[in-house]
């Protein structure tokens, strides 16, 4: 048994839901699709990014500013300036959005410009974040390690829980193993054993999962299919050319029709996908604005 007194489920109707916006929510009937680059890497991108997504049944924007990269001289992201870019297109487009904080020292003005932050897999177990992150007064993506059994995963979101935040949302991204085919080897059980342990919202990154982005649209269909209460996935306006990540990450295009084809799955298992935010909206790009 987990001694976990906060995440673990009392009863099997027990369910948190966690607002991301007015319209936003993880863990009710209709699941949350977050979308867009690895790295925010200028304004126009993610204007172009947001321009499309806002018309698909996305609802949140992901791009990350503080990058932690295995490799000191890989690029690490726009910090500050980036975190305004994202405020930007938020504002514009009234898309809620999601981006990674490595430090302490980073999560007040990651809190004062995103709607959700993010922890990576390599932060799961850095313990002091976790409990400041506590007091943040923002929802957490919390993602699994990438070695962490679904106990220490579910002991990490207690941190979060007992030092005052409530609104965690856990995210399963796949796990290291021998076999290199794939990034990593995507635990779908662990999907299934969360809902039933817990009762916080789990969501699934087929991106970081499997590596591939041939292989993101059938992992993402599985994911809804056994459970998950959403998914965050890759995508950008040119793929090739993006500064972290290209391989895994999916076009625009694609990213358009992957959403598509998991309506049919999600109404196969009591579930739906929202109407576009920008439904029906074209708002002027904000750089070409005066």
């Amino acid at each position: 048994m987990i001694n976990a007194k906060l995440a673990t489920q009392s009863h099997p109707n027990h369910q948190t839901i966690v607002k991301l916006s007015e319209k936003v929510a993880f863990g009710g009937k209709e699941l949350v699709i977050i979308g867009g680059p690895c790295t925010v890497e200028s304004l126009e991108q993610m204007e172009i990014v947001a321009q499309k997504l806002s018309t698909a049944s996305v609802q949140a924007l992901r791009g990350g500013v503080y990058k932690p990269r295995t490799s000191p001289y890989a690029f690490q992201g726009m910090g500050e300036s980036g975190l305004e870019i994202l405020a930007r297109v938020r504002a514009h487009y009234n898309m809620p959005v999601v981006t990674e904080v490595m430090s302490i020292s980073q999560i007040e003005v990651v809190a004062a410009h995103a709607d959700m932050l993010q922890v990576g897999s390599r932060n799961m177990q850095n313990f002091d974040l976790l409990k400041a992150l506590g007091q943040a007064g923002k929802p957490i993506l919390l993602k699994r390690g990438l070695a962490a059994t679904i106990e220490e995963f579910v002991m990490a979101a207690e941190y979060i829980l007992s030092h005052g935040n409530p609104d965690v949302v856990l995210c399963e991204r796949g796990i290291r193993s021998f076999d290199d085919y794939t990034r990593n080897v995507l635990d779908l059980g662990a999907v299934a054993a969360l809902k039933q342990i817990t009762h916080l919202p789990v969501i699934v990154d087929p991106s970081h999962a499997v590596g591939k982005r041939e292989l993101v649209a059938p992992v993402a269909r599985a994911a809804i299919a056994c459970g998950a209460d959403g998914l965050i996935i890759e995508c950008h306006p040119e793929p090739e050319k993006s500064v972290s990540d290209a391989r895994q990450a999916l076009s625009l295009e694609d990213m358009v029709h992957l959403v598509n084809s998991l309506k049919p799955v999600a109404t196969a298992v009591g579930r739906s996908i929202s109407e576009a935010i920008g439904a029906g909206l074209q708002p002027a790009p904000i750089f070409c604005a005066a």
